[in-house]
């Protein structure tokens, strides 16, 4: 057990390190490449449009599509800023980055990190739910859409089981490292990567539609 939780907590995360710098590399010079071969992209582009957008779409119901669903979008928010914020300044992995590279780092109390963890579980498990019983997304979705949720899920899961020491806290602890180091692999390689791809995506229609319809894309 001693063997694998020194591998877990090592090589385990270099090698999602590795994959995730590298994977998201790849992935934003491809979008260059492409970008760079159609030739209509860039030139609409405009830094006005493209600022105001992505503004307008980071701010909780900022556009009119979050309005019509509010309960949904408001949870949504709530889950992605969870889930951005948690792996940055919970307080065990803030020890970690002290521990391994000398950084301090600010961290959430722990009351309010076990807050938001419950959150993105609460969130996660509506989402499930909506892919299960919603038949205009039920309809689109495919086994590899429930694979990822459970992959984004599972580091929460078992990093909330393993604060409150519910079950073996070692077996537990393994499972919240290697769970991870999969979800950071899985980034750059299935729609996680939206996460960066976001902001590309929304300068790009905030300008297509500010630049050239001259209308609001929120």
């Amino acid at each position: 057990m001693s063997t694998m939780v020194n591998f877990v907590s090592g090589p385990l995360v270099w090698i999602a390190l590795v994959t995730f710098v590298v994977g998201t590399v790849v992935r934003i010079v491809l979008m260059i490449r492409t970008i760079k071969l159609d030739k209509t992209v860039l030139p609409a582009m405009t830094v006005k449009h493209s600022l105001r957008s992505i503004f307008f779409w980071t701010l909780p119901y900022g556009s009119r599509s979050m309005r019509t669903r509010p309960f949904f979008s408001g949870l949504s928010y709530l889950f992605h800023l969870c889930l951005l914020a948690l792996p940055l300044t919970v307080m065990g992995h803030a020890v970690l980055w002290q521990q391994a590279w000398g950084i301090r780092w600010w961290s959430l109390p722990s009351g309010v990190a076990d807050v938001m963890t419950a959150v993105v579980i609460f969130a996660g498990g509506i989402f499930l739910l909506r892919r299960i019983m919603s038949p205009e997304v039920r309809n689109v979705n495919t086994w590899r859409d429930y694979v990822i949720l459970v992959i984004v899920l599972l580091p929460f899961v078992t990093g909330f089981i393993a604060y409150h020491q519910w079950l073996d806290y070692r077996t537990i602890i393994i499972l919240h490292m290697v769970s991870g180091a999969v979800w950071l692999m899985a980034i750059p390689f299935t729609w996680l990567q939206h996460m960066f791809m976001f902001f590309f995506s929304r300068a790009y229609m905030g300008s297509e539609f500010g630049a050239v319809r001259n209308a609001r894309d929120w």
